[in-house]
């Protein structure tokens, strides 16, 4: 499973990328909203630290307009994955960019038949929103799986990105069931790392080690 960080503070990104476990990034209107900067600013500086899928999300709710926005981005970097929202104009951009070789990350999915239009598009990525779905009594996960089932009946290529992950038991559940990716919060991505027996294992071992030279 490849990790990506869902942010668009650079701060954030600079302090992970260390870890040598983050592949890519995604960003949305409201994660750019908070860094106070325009989406071409960060998304010009995130390329030049994380050499790996960098979605951008377009603006545009029509079709001319998305793809107008599309261009424009993908000549940011190669790099550059063009997020598109789980709509008719989405879908039908969706198709256009694939067909030009344009790497794109539909957005905002809440069902396994959206999943399939994705695909059939050729969607590079395709983003079921777990824990929105868990918010309103659904199960996030009930759909990774969903997905997963269909899209390997039919032998699609989009890799599942499982987004809005909302804590560590989210990315444990979404790697057992197969999604390709999931994207997250720093935060949330830090917590991977935690378990009270670790903590409890290094202070023992470094209080034996520190019996040894007294």
């Amino acid at each position: 499973m490849e990790f990506f960080l869902d942010t668009g503070i650079i701060d954030e990104i600079k302090e992970a990328m260390h870890w040598g476990i983050v592949n890519g990034v995604t960003t949305n209107p409201t994660l750019i909203a908070k860094s106070g900067r325009t989406q071409e600013e960060v998304i010009k500086e995130i390329v030049t630290l994380i050499d790996g899928p960098i979605s951008a999300e377009v603006i545009s709710t029509d079709k001319a307009g998305m793809l107008k926005e599309a261009e424009s981005l993908a000549k940011i970097h190669d790099n550059v994955v063009i997020k598109l929202p789980l709509t008719i104009d989405g879908i039908s951009a969706c198709k256009v960019l694939s067909d030009q070789g344009v790497k794109t990350n539909v957005t905002l999915c809440f069902s396994s038949n959206q999943a399939l239009l994705a695909a059939k598009n050729g969607a590079t990525y395709i983003s079921p929103f777990i824990g929105r779905l868990d918010d309103i009594g659904h199960s996030g996960m009930g759909l990774i799986e969903e997905i997963r089932t269909v899209y390997d009946n039919y032998g699609f290529q989009t890799e599942i990105l499982a987004a809005s992950v909302r804590h560590a038991d989210h990315v444990r559940e979404a790697s057992l069931v197969g999604a390709d990716v999931a994207t997250m919060p720093l935060k949330c991505m830090k917590s991977l790392f935690k378990h009270p027996l670790t903590a409890i294992g290094l202070e023992q071992f470094l209080k034996d080690h520190q019996s040894t030279l007294s």
